[in-house]
């Protein structure tokens, strides 16, 4: 007779349940708008116990984040579009279909350089960005919606204050 394998694996949680997004269809699902993009949580960190959060992203033209570093991996994967990435000063652009890791803790942005919207997903580990975005952002009621038109004087606003709450995310935002 054999013994039956061992394993070191902890015991299924039954309190943690199957995530199933539908960025276009659910309604249930948390739509931020960010300066000009749109960002979908598709799976949020209080899902996964922390590890990591899924991100769907609609990026208008010329639309991207304005450079800044954080504390947490980033995966993007480019569904639609071409997207323009800084990193530590060198500029690489991404196109349809194509993936890009940005390390933790490395400044960076991106930039939609096509004449129609990009989509991204972006993947984070751990979570952390999906709690951050819905402290700064605006919440609109699609995956394309557009964010309220801030102009010149509610963007500088909104910068400041995602720059008061971006250490309290382990985020930094490098604009002056």
């Amino acid at each position: 007779m054999s013994e039956s394998p061992t394993t070191s694996l902890p015991p299924d949680d039954p309190e943690r349940r199957l995530v199933h997004a539908r960025p276009d269809e659910e309604a249930t699902l948390p739509h931020v708008g960010l300066v000009g993009d749109t960002y979908t949580i598709l799976v949020a960190g209080k899902d996964t116990g922390g590890r990591y959060c899924l991100i769907d992203m609609h990026v208008p033209p010329g639309g991207g984040p304005p450079p800044h570093r954080h504390d947490f991996e980033e995966l993007f994967s480019i569904l639609e579009g071409q997207v323009v990435f800084t990193f530590r000063g060198e500029q690489l652009i991404a196109k349809a279909g194509e993936s890009v890791n940005i390390p933790a803790n490395a400044p960076h942005g991106f930039r939609n350089i096509a004449d129609h919207p990009a989509r991204l997903l972006c993947f984070c580990s751990p979570a952390g960005a999906d709690e951050f975005f819905l402290a700064v952002g605006d919440r609109v009621e699609s995956r394309i919606a557009s964010p309220p038109n801030l102009g010149d004087a509610g963007r500088a606003v909104f910068v400041e204050r995602a720059k008061t709450l971006a250490p309290k995310h382990g985020v930094e935002i490098l604009v002056p």
